[in-house]
């Protein structure tokens, strides 16, 4: 039982850096999934921003709100 705790103590300890890496890494990815379609709408909510396209999907990007260089 021990174990178990540390062992989920350890995912507690995440570097923000990565997370935030991480969900740009994805973001991108479902990015170049959009390329050739229109966006519609991008709507800004409290904890995602969602991308609607012409051919009515909706994209949902959460915790990656900044910008990149």
């Amino acid at each position: 039982m021990a174990d178990r705790i540390d062992e989920l103590l350890d995912l507690v300890d995440v570097d923000p850096d990565s997370l935030r890496e991480a969900e740009f890494l994805q973001a991108q990815s479902i990015m170049d999934t959009m390329v050739g379609k229109k966006i519609v709408s991008a709507d800004l909510e409290e904890t995602r921003v969602v991308i609607t396209t012409d051919d009515g999907n909706k994209y949902f990007f959460y915790g990656f709100l900044g910008n990149s260089r």
